[in-house]
């Protein structure tokens, strides 16, 4: 249920959901897969957003957070990507990263100055390449230090036809961190305990073996890296983005990533986290929360169910250290 009426905020010619107040706030765009645009921190802009942004493709825009759902990244058929074969073997079409970040999200909850929740449901735009009843919510939380960002999937399925009873799914985050190209090489990320794998060029997966403790980010070895997390029920697991003082972050910053912060008993713990950046000149480098791997409804690493009725909630914080 909607709290408050939201406030807007024009930003390069659109109307944004506004959170937050003078130097700490979140601007938010429901109508364009609900995208985190801008987060500001005392003042500085934590992720990146190019100055031209194509507004008529949201979804192609570098920047913000776009959301993942149903399905992360790329899925073979045959070894053609763009589509997925269900159970019973029909190919359906969905594009990379699955259709959330294409479609509008309905405002659901909305508290001015700490909290918001965006909630995408089924409908005809989402049944021919995904044939489920779901909603699918994300939900992002103003800390003093930070931000809570929340994803929340439920199966609103209650009859077996014409869709199959359990709905498979990963979602996931694809944060795009501000940082200027020129300090990758003295930026760090700290990582848990991992195994690295990539996909290969059929969506098939390379395990590539264990992952270390710190890279630096201009290390050939992040680049499109699934970092599977060894260790589910561990706590607390995080990763810790280090920046030198850069364009990006003038004073330097320390970021943690913390996983698998409890939410409620259908908890989902996070399954990978990922790496990538578009190219060394890209002043942004991405840290993904995963809840599975690309392709995943084909090779089973990853793979998640829900039963009619049945919601997972998958929260992660972002704090700023320093």
């Amino acid at each position: 249920m909607q709290t408050q009426t939201p406030s807007f905020t024009q930003f390069q010619g659109q109307d944004l959901v506004r959170v937050g107040g003078q130097d700490d706030y979140l601007l938010l765009a429901p109508q364009a897969g609900a995208r985190l645009v801008r987060w500001v921190h005392r003042g500085e802009d934590i992720l990146f957003w190019p100055d031209q942004a194509d507004w008529s493709q949201p979804a192609r825009v570098r920047g913000g957070n776009p959301l993942l759902f149903p399905f992360i990244a790329r899925h073979f058929v045959d070894g053609v990507p763009g589509a997925w074969r269900d159970a019973g073997g029909t190919v359906r079409a969905l594009p990379s990263h699955g259709f959330a970040r294409d479609l509008p999200f309905a405002l659901t909850r909305y508290e001015a100055g700490s909290h918001i929740a965006m909630t995408l449901q089924a409908s005809d735009a989402t049944r021919a390449g995904y044939p489920f009843e779901f909603a699918f919510e994300a939900g992002y939380r103003l800390l003093e230090d930070g931000l809570e960002a929340t994803l929340r999937t439920r199966n609103t399925g209650t009859r077996p036809l014409p869709s199959p009873p359990s709905l498979p799914y990963y979602a996931g985050h694809h944060f795009y961190f501000a940082l200027a190209h020129q300090a990758r090489g003295a930026a760090t990320l700290e990582m848990p305990p991992a195994q690295r794998m990539r996909q290969r060029a059929d969506g098939a997966l390379d395990i590539l073996g264990p992952g270390r403790a710190c890279y630096r980010l201009d290390d050939p070895g992040l680049q499109d890296t699934f970092h599977v997390l060894r260790e589910p029920h561990a706590a607390p697991r995080a990763c810790i983005l280090a920046m030198p003082p850069n364009p990006a972050a003038p004073h330097g910053r320390r970021l943690a990533i913390e996983l698998d912060v409890p939410a409620s008993p259908a908890a989902a713990p996070w399954f990978a986290v990922t790496t990538w950046s578009e190219h060394a000149g890209s002043d942004f480098y991405c840290v993904e929360p995963w809840l599975g791997l690309p392709n995943a409804i084909h090779h089973g690493t990853g793979l998640r169910w829900l039963a009619p009725g049945q919601e997972e909630t998958a929260v992660c914080r972002l704090r700023i250290l320093a």
